[in-house]
């Protein structure tokens, strides 16, 4: 094979001998030690920084409303949205120069279509940014071709997929079409299509070029009064603490001067952790070799459109009469050590983990098995563990924003998220709905390492045991551990108005009711909804309540959005100046939910409370007693407790059988 197998084999042998940074069955793992300075690049033109130039490119301003850390995609977007929505006192710092982190080398494919509306109106936008708006404005060409795009279906499900993606792309005027394999061959001569059950095609795809665009939006940004600086590290960042005991943005230092400010917005990419950690903010990204290869001429591939092939996990763009081949592996190499000195600079190619897109891209295309390789591109990206970017304002400080996190899509997604985040920032909050970009929704729970175990693109392991367990809630009884849920107490002298603000139902009930309630934004959009439990004003009755002489409340929330809910509770209390406090039990206490037809039936045999509609109503909630016993401090650590029936004691153990389920057909360890 000639294509990456016989040009491979020849590139290696050019090469100096690859570092032993892996075994052939295990992740690897890269440090800084092993990046090449110099690499052939597939562009023309870089912003590479010339020799004899040190130190900032601009003065530094003593004080800026907003200083915005990277000069990538969404640091220039970001930038530029913001001057577009009224704001002239804004710093752009980039530590090398403009796209010299992962922007330079990104493929800057654009594909308008995706599963979600909010991410189609983001494509939407940025496309509009690109391809028109920008020279509108400025009279710069950004690099933008349209060339369009093709996803590759070859089996049903995946056709069926683009076929309601054709449809949602008619709701927002996006033009497509699904071919059949006859119609995808006249369109794209050079394709295999005898294994196809379809494609789908946008004509108005493209490519954008990130210098060009990153060079215009950073000029439009300075045109507005925004001030741009290269070559200024960022070493360190300033925190202060006010009246309240809250953390806030205080001001950005470098090695040549500092920057007053209550705003940063932290678009640094694979370096996002590292800034975040300056400010004592967790950045849950990590950084990954993404690599591609750019072929010798290919007769007859001028002006066909980019493909994207998700079942082969390739993708190829049209680089002017040749192509780039790429794709996403399944043990890619993490970047573990990440170099601050690392700036158009790109990583030797891994070939053992390339090569596992030769056959899906050769297959495609069987032009590419007779041609040659020009170039190769590994630079390094960041990814998130749910492939979302991370966005909006730190849960750990005010004033401290992200923007980053993009996994590979940081220049489609660009435009949409630097007008989000813009918004975000002056406004308090995005225009469209980006709670799933929202870095208050990523949590630290432990079970989030079991499900990234689960990851996959066919049904996850326990797809059989879960449709089992739906059977048998549905039909007789089951048991869930839901400890992951948050359990929050606010308590204090303003509790009672801080819960008349918060929550869109009446909480002000009796002692013992329990409410479902919503909370609302400043838009009166919905921010989240949960449960508050009013409690009992006295002493503390179980171990882990909080003392309270007035208004008391009990939160259960969402173990996914728990600390969603978390921080935007404790902006309003320090918004509004209320006094009171939340207080966070979520990892100190268990929840365990049974449902289910006999639900009533089994916990009767357990408590010692009288469970009927008339004695325990809805929407209320009581402390009662198991298998005899209070909660106590033993209890809440250890678990051991005993049960008593009929004048005999029982010691409990895991996994009892259950008079509902006679065989113990139960698969054990899946639900608590």
């Amino acid at each position: 094979m000639a294509f990456l197998g016989t040009a491979a084999r020849r590139v290696m042998a050019c090469q100096k001998p690859l570092l032993p940074l892996c075994h052939a069955t295990t992740r690897c793992y890269s440090s800084q030690s092993t990046h090449t300075t110099e690499k052939s690049v597939p562009y023309e033109k870089t912003l590479k920084q010339e020799d004899g130039i040190s130190g900032p490119t601009k003065p530094l301003p003593k004080f800026a409303d907003v200083v915005v850390i990277g000069g990538g995609s969404l640091g220039c977007q970001t930038l530029y949205h913001l001057c577009k929505l009224g704001m002239t006192n804004v710093v752009l710092l980039e530590r090398d120069r403009l796209t010299a982190g992962t922007t330079w080398h990104t493929a800057g494919l654009l594909w308008q279509l995706r599963p979600s509306d909010t991410e189609v109106e983001l494509l939407a936008h940025t496309r509009n940014v690109i391809s028109s708006e920008l020279e509108e404005e400025t009279g710069l060409e950004t690099g933008w071709i349209q060339n369009g795009g093709l996803f590759i279906a070859s089996n049903k499900q995946r056709l069926d997929e683009y076929k309601r993606l054709m449809s949602l792309g008619k709701a927002y005027g996006i033009e497509s079409y699904v071919l059949s394999p006859a119609e995808t061959k006249d369109l794209y001569p050079l394709m295999n299509v005898k294994d196809l059950y379809g494609t789908l095609y946008v004509p108005k795809d493209g490519t954008m070029d990130p210098a060009g665009t990153c060079t215009t939006l950073s000029r439009a940004a300075t045109a507005r009064g925004a001030t741009v600086i290269e070559n200024c590290p960022v070493t360190g960042i300033q925190i202060k603490v006010d009246d309240l005991g809250i953390k806030r943005l205080k001001a950005v230092e470098t090695a040549h001067g500092t920057i007053q400010t209550p705003c940063v917005v932290n678009c640094a990419g694979v370096w996002a952790t590292k800034l975040g950690k300056m400010a004592g903010v967790n950045v849950p990204l990590i950084a990954m070799h993404h690599a591609y290869v750019v072929t010798e001429r290919i007769e007859g591939i001028q002006n066909m459109p980019n493909v994207r092939d998700h079942d082969a996990s390739v993708y190829l763009r049209l680089q002017g009469d040749a192509l780039s081949v790429g794709g996403y592996e399944h043990n890619p190499i993490f970047w573990e050590d990440v170099s601050d000195r690392f700036a158009f600079s790109l990583f030797d190619l891994d070939w053992d983990v390339f090569m596992q897109h030769i056959d899906g891209a050769v297959n495609r295309v069987p032009a590419l098995e007779q041609t040659g390789i020009k170039s190769t591109v590994c630079g390094p990206e960041s990814f998130t563990a749910d492939h979302k970017p991370l966005m909006g304002e730190a849960p750990e400080v005010r004033g401290f924003f992200l923007g980053c996190g993009f996994n590979s899509a940081g220049m489609m997604l660009g435009g949409g998220c630097g007008k989000e985040l813009a918004h975000w920032i002056i406004h308090g909050r995005p225009e469209k709905d980006m709670y799933g970009y929202d870095i208050r929704y990523n949590n630290d729970y432990k079970y989030s390492e079991i499900l990234g175990k689960e990851y996959t693109f066919d049904f996850p392991p326990h797809h059989y045991v879960i449709r089992d367990e739906c059977l048998t809630c549905r039909n007789a009884v089951a048991v869930f551990d839901m400890s992951y849920f948050g359990k929050f107490y606010l308590t204090g002298p303003d509790a009672k108005k801080a819960a008349d603000w918060l929550f869109t139902a009446d909480v002000n009930k009796a002692p013992g009711s329990t409410v479902y309630t919503c909370m609302l934004n400043k838009r009166g959009g919905v921010e989240s909804d949960l449960t508050i439990s009013r409690l009992e004003p006295s002493p503390a009755h179980l171990p882990l309540t909080p003392e309270s002489n007035g208004e008391a409340y009990y939160l259960a929330i969402g173990g996914g959005v728990a600390q969603h809910n978390w921080s935007h509770i404790q902006a309003v209390l320090q918004d509004q100046g209320f006094c009171c406090t939340l207080i966070d039990h979520t990892e100190d206490m268990g929840m365990i939910s049974i449902q289910g037809p006999k639900s009533r039936e089994l916990l009767q045999e357990v408590l010692d409370s009288d469970l009927s509609s008339d004695a325990f109503p809805f929407s209320t909630h009581k402390i009662v007693n198991a298998a005899g016993h209070k909660v106590s401090p033993d209890f809440v650590r250890s678990g051991e407790f005993t049960l008593e029936r009929m004048g005999v004691t029982y010691k409990a153990t895991a996994h009892l059988k259950s008079p509902f389920d006679p065989e113990n057909k139960r698969v054990k360890g899946i639900y608590g």
